[in-house]
Formats: C-alpha cells, sequence, structure tokens
C-alpha cells in the first residue's frame, strides 16, 4: 500500500503521460498523482494531427483522449503550459521554469520528442517565415490551416509516413503539392522497395509531384523574409511555393534525463519493466530506449499503442510490481482510402513475400529473416495484419510460397498451440 501523501510526478502531458496518470490510479495509486505539460491543451491524440485535423474534418476538441471529469474522477491533476526546467535527484524534486520546486516520490518521463529541423544554411531563417511549419502539435495545425486553401501550392519536405500523410490530406483539400524525399525512394528505412514503390504510384496518380533523390539547399524569400516564396534543391530546380511543410522525423526529448545523470542513447534507456538507472524514475513513450522482447534489440519507437502499453508497464514499476513490457509493435498510416497497418519492425528481413497485388490497392507484405516471420505492411487487409500480430512472437519457420497463395488459409499457418 503506498503512502497518501507519497507524491508520483510525470513529465509530459501527451498519450503516455496520460496513460501513465490512469494507469497508476487504476493499479491502486493512492498518493497525488501531477501530471506536467507544455502545451497549453489537455492530453491529445497526435496521429489526426495530420490527416483528419489537417483536413479539417475533426474539431480539436474531439482530440482529447479524455475529457475533464475523467481526470477528475482519478484526482490527477494536469498543470498545463508549464514547462519541467531540471530534475534534482538527490532531493527527488523537480524544478519548473519559474523556479518552483514540486517535490516526488516517483516520477515518470514522458517527454515525447519533437520534429527534426532541417539542418541548412537557410533553415533557422526559413523558420522564421510565416509560411513554414513543422507539424506536430494542435498549435502547428492551426497555423497551418490558415494557409490550406484550394489552389496554393504546398511543398512537402520528407517522404515518410507524416509527409505522405500531410500530401494527402492536401489533395483532399484542392492544394497543388510537391513532396521531396532525399533518399532514393519514399518510406525507404522502413519499408521494402516494393511497398514504397507503390505508394509513389499512388501518389502520382492522385496528381502529387513527388520527387526521390532530391534535397532542400535552401529557400527564395519575399520581401522582409515573411514568406518563402520557392524552395531550391540540390538538382537545381527551384518549385515555387505558396507553403512549405516539413516532416523528416523526431527527436526524442531527452534532455531534461541526461542533465539528471540518467542513461541516454537514442531515448532514455530502460528496461523491460521502463525502469531508467534510477529506481524512483521510469521512462515511457516516444522518449523512451527499451530492450524488445521479439527482436532481442534495443529500439525507440513512435507509437501510439506502444506509449499505452508502455505506459502501463511503467505504472506497475512505480507501484513495486513487475509488468515486462513485451507487445508486438504496430502502427499505423491513413493516406486516400489506402489503410496500411504494419505489424513488427522490419529492419533485418532478408526476404520480402507479397500476398496480393501491388498493382491494386489490398495487398500485404511480409518481411522473413531466415524464414522467421518478423513483420508485416497491410494495406487494406486487416486480416493479414491481425493473422500477423498474431504470428509475430511465435518466431516460426514460414513456407514463403504457402504465404503468397492467397487460396491457402492464413489461419491454416499458425502453428498448434505448444
Amino acid at each position: 500500500m503506498q503512502a497518501q501523501r507519497e507524491t508520483y510526478c510525470i513529465v509530459g502531458a501527451g498519450q503516455s503521460g496520460c496513460e501513465l496518470a490512469l494507469a497508476l490510479r487504476q493499479q491502486g495509486c493512492t498518493g497525488s498523482i501531477v501530471v506536467f505539460g507544455d502545451e497549453n491543451h489537455p492530453p491529445y491524440q497526435r496521429p489526426p494531427l495530420s490527416k483528419a485535423c489537417l483536413k479539417g474534418e475533426l474539431q480539436e476538441t474531439s482530440l482529447r483522449l479524455r475529457q475533464p471529469a475523467a481526470y477528475e474522477r482519478a484526482a490527477v491533476e494536469l498543470v498545463l503550459d508549464t514547462h519541467v526546467a531540471r530534475i534534482d535527484r538527490p532531493s527527488k524534486t523537480i524544478v519548473l521554469a519559474d523556479g518552483t520546486v514540486r517535490p516526488y516520490a516517483k516520477l515518470g518521463l514522458t517527454t515525447g520528442g519533437r520534429p527534426r529541423r532541417l539542418a541548412i544554411p537557410d533553415g533557422q531563417r526559413a523558420e522564421r517565415a510565416g509560411n513554414f511549419h513543422y507539424l506536430r502539435t494542435i498549435d502547428d495545425v492551426r497555423n497551418i490551416r490558415a494557409h490550406f486553401t484550394p489552389g496554393r501550392r504546398l511543398v512537402v519536405v520528407g517522404g515518410g509516413y507524416v509527409g505522405l500523410e500531410v500530401a494527402a490530406s492536401a489533395v483532399a483539400c484542392n492544394l497543388s503539392v510537391t513532396v521531396l524525399e532525399a533518399l532514393p525512394r519514399v518510406l525507404a528505412r522502413v519499408t521494402a522497395p516494393e511497398v514504397s514503390s507503390f505508394y509513389e504510384r499512388v501518389h502520382r496518380e492522385a496528381g502529387v509531384d513527388l520527387r526521390t533523390a532530391v534535397e532542400v539547399r535552401g529557400f527564395e524569400f519575399g520581401p522582409g523574409d515573411e514568406t518563402i516564396t520557392a524552395v531550391c534543391c540540390s538538382d537545381g530546380s527551384s518549385i515555387a511555393a505558396d507553403l512549405v511543410i516539413v516532416g523528416i522525423g523526431l527527436v526524442p526529448n531527452t534532455e531534461l534525463a541526461q542533465e539528471a545523470g540518467l542513461a541516454v542513447d537514442n531515448g532514455i534507456v530502460v528496461d523491460e519493466y521502463a525502469r531508467t538507472n534510477d529506481p524512483d524514475i521510469v521512462a515511457a513513450g516516444d522518449c523512451a530506449n527499451f530492450p524488445d522482447a521479439i527482436t532481442g534489440r534495443r529500439v525507440r519507437l513512435e507509437s501510439v499503442p506502444n506509449a499505452v502499453e508502455q505506459a502501463r508497464t511503467a505504472a506497475a514499476s512505480l507501484l513495486g510490481g513487475q509488468r515486462p513490457h513485451a507487445a508486438v509493435p504496430w502502427f499505423w498510416s491513413d493516406q486516400y482510402d489506402l489503410k496500411l497497418q504494419i505489424a513488427g519492425l522490419s529492419s533485418g528481413y532478408d526476404q520480402v513475400v507479397l500476398r496480393g497485388s501491388t498493382s491494386g490497392r489490398s495487398f500485404a507484405a511480409f518481411y522473413l529473416q531466415e524464414q522467421r516471420l518478423i513483420a508485416c505492411d497491410a494495406v487494406n487487409r486487416p486480416q493479414e495484419f491481425m493473422m500477423a500480430k498474431r504470428l509475430l512472437p511465435r518466431r516460426t519457420h514460414i513456407d514463403a510460397a504457402l504465404l503468397a497463395d492467397e487460396s491457402v488459409p492464413l489461419k491454416s499457418l499458425e502453428p498448434p498451440p505448444a
């Protein structure tokens, strides 16, 4: 039983922070729970920002993870629009930006991440322009929506999931869209060439001017540098622009942890129980680097399911329990009429097996490593996605020919219970 006066502080009011706070209460915490967030918004969903929210199909209040009454019932205090500047581990306190000191008995770090900035000579100058944006927060969407009108020329820098989702949303709003990807293909770090080619074709058929192996070298500016008028590329081209959105990845927010002497390596280093090298501090979500039970590697995942499951593990650890984080990683991306569902991590695959054809709009790409399934990209194929999630933890050998044969039920490939 936890002492009534113990205070559990959580730094970060995103998906993982919200889940950690509520999970603590659900798992029997009787102390005070306080969540600190930099933004002046209660915890909200981020995935819709580049999709329905950007298109104006979803109101901001619909993004909320919980209604205010839920925090009141759970006796969770939200301290918003407040930056935590420092952790003082010896005194077990956190120091806010205004100098206020708050004590903690246990501490959760769910600090998330921030957009990777464009590292070019004109980068900082571009960020001061009114039509240059990154997309991570509700406020970012508000600013972008002011420019999101039909006929405007949008240049998207980055051909990852966020960049392609923004492009699809812009097409739906009748903007003229160009996507610039520095690598030879889109989604190069996370999918096979077959899947990349499919998405490149889909976007081009939708009217997107999609250019790969093209880097941004600089910008042209209007009077007073208040707006960007064109994007200058490595191939010598100059693309006229009314709006520029950059989506080139996420940087984990680890500075607070590092300055406090916690282990940091591409995220805050935790064990399978979400514990840092301080027994009274846990970390979860986009900012946490943890040992993945399925691949045997250390990973840092940027996904809602991971944020939720790892937060529940972290809550158990703060309360003295042990609930190992061993969930199958999964993700999703919505573009046009395509629902991409990803199970597992494809890094290290040596074979790709297609079930269905990429010439249509429904197929699954299975990633094998030494004949064992390690991941699946399912495009409008929910059954394949669900079966992959079931098969992945077993690491069993799979016959590639049977996997590709749509006349063979996927269920028949599932090994019998041990």
